[in-house]
């Protein structure tokens, strides 16, 4: 094989060899869903801070219902909110509502479906209780100073909670780079347009666009005509504003496929072109004399897909010090693939009630069939030096849709 084509793992490796390193910013809370976090959070107090009570009702002394008590003189009222109150006889209740703080002299909470409440009388309609019920005693989910969640984590609605929880008005978190994503060739127009029959809408960088800001990274959309003088103006000018460049198309060998050319010319250092897989073989990564880190991923719309997912999500891993993590899944059916490349197979999966995950591959009608993705979850990585793979043989599966 051509030796300008290299193994899949050894792109892996320059781009981790190139990752970036972003700056640390400060965002308001409210600011900070999908970015991910630059300090780690850490209980200011215990979880519950103090003994919670968790539901509506009474609250005793359980030694006095082992003595045989059963009706309670209701001494006070306890709601949330309030400073904690303490019972002064102990043959009393006090009534207290879910999330107050669990009075002094008490230990156990009758909740109000088993009361019957008449003239301040509370009786309770039970045989038996367990001591300590319905009481969220205090340090039980988190010891204060024990870390809850740490850096590097892409925040979801669930740490935003724990972050309010702990008192961060702002937090530290990654600023990414800023991300332009250009299309390239005559041949496309604009999504409002209708095209000619030679001509085709631009499609990929919808898509590529709407995967970064999954992973948290905004990006503008540019084109570029098939015009190498115009190229050189326009790109020149894009290294200036933009720290990610993703092109998509004008990186193979046809005769107006100049962006190679191009990014040399503007002395950008190319760290591979080619790689040993299908599809998306004429796929280039360089950097710029200013660290700009730029993705040009071949036209076809899977191929540039699957170079997004398989490249430049691990590059942006790589550079937030998040260890990508792998998805195993077992295939459902054989596949035969002879040539001696990587091969990224489009598959849906289903979860199965024994807890596996299956992958059925389905293979479309080459890398210009991205329709045949709507109908798929992600891509089976299936290795190299093989060409049979087996039912319930388990491989990498990179999704590309949140399903699970």
């Amino acid at each position: 094989m051509d030796n300008t084509f290299i193994p899949y793992d050894k792109a892996l490796s320059i781009l981790a060899e190139h990752k970036s390193d972003f700056p640390i910013v400060s965002k308001p809370l409210e600011r900070c869903v999908g970015t991910y976090l630059a300090e780690d959070l850490s209980a200011d107090r215990d979880f519950p801070p103090f003994d919670r009570v968790t539901m509506d009702g009474i609250a005793i002394n359980f030694s006095t219902f082992e003595k045989g008590q059963r009706n309670f003189k209701i001494e006070a009222v306890a709601p949330a909110g309030t400073p904690q109150k303490t019972l002064e006889n102990p043959q009393n209740c006090i009534e207290v509502m879910t999330g107050a703080i669990m009075p002094n002299g008490v230990d156990t909470v009758i909740r109000y479906e088993d009361l019957q409440i008449e003239n301040a009388i509370a009786t309770i309609q039970l045989n038996s209780l367990n001591h300590k019920q319905n009481v969220h005693f205090k340090g039980m989910d988190i010891a204060r100073g024990t870390c809850i969640v740490t850096k590097g984590k892409q925040l979801s609605s669930a740490e935003i909670n724990i972050a309010a929880a702990v008192g961060k008005a702002e937090l530290k978190v990654v600023q990414l780079p800023k991300a332009v994503i250009i299309s390239t060739g005559d041949e496309l127009v604009p999504v409002s347009e209708k095209p000619l029959l030679h001509q085709i809408r631009r499609s990929n960088i919808y898509g590529i666009k709407n995967s970064l800001n999954e992973w948290g990274l905004e990006a503008d959309l540019e084109h570029l005509p098939d015009d190498k003088e115009k190229m050189l103006a326009i790109i020149s000018q894009l290294l200036k504003d933009y720290e990610l460049l993703v092109f998509t198309g004008g990186v193979s060998k046809g005769k107006f496929d100049y962006l190679p050319d191009v990014l040399e010319e503007l002395k950008v250092e190319k760290h591979f072109h080619k790689i040993q897989q299908r599809p998306g073989k004429p796929f280039w990564f360089g950097t710029s004399a200013n660290n700009n880190k730029i993705f040009a991923l071949p036209g076809n719309p899977v191929s540039s897909f699957v170079c997004v997912y398989m490249y430049l999500q691990y590059w942006l891993k790589k550079s937030l010090n998040v260890e990508p993590e792998t998805l195993y899944v077992a295939l459902k059916k054989d596949v035969q693939f002879t040539p001696d490349l990587v091969y990224f197979l489009e598959a849906a999966v289903e979860s199965h009630a024994d807890g596996t995950l299956v992958a059925d591959p389905i293979a479309g009608n080459g890398s210009g069939d991205f329709a045949n993705l709507v109908k798929t979850d992600g891509f089976l990585i299936l290795p190299q030096n093989k060409n049979q793979f087996f039912a319930n043989e388990v491989y990498p599966f990179v999704p590309y849709r949140r399903k699970w």
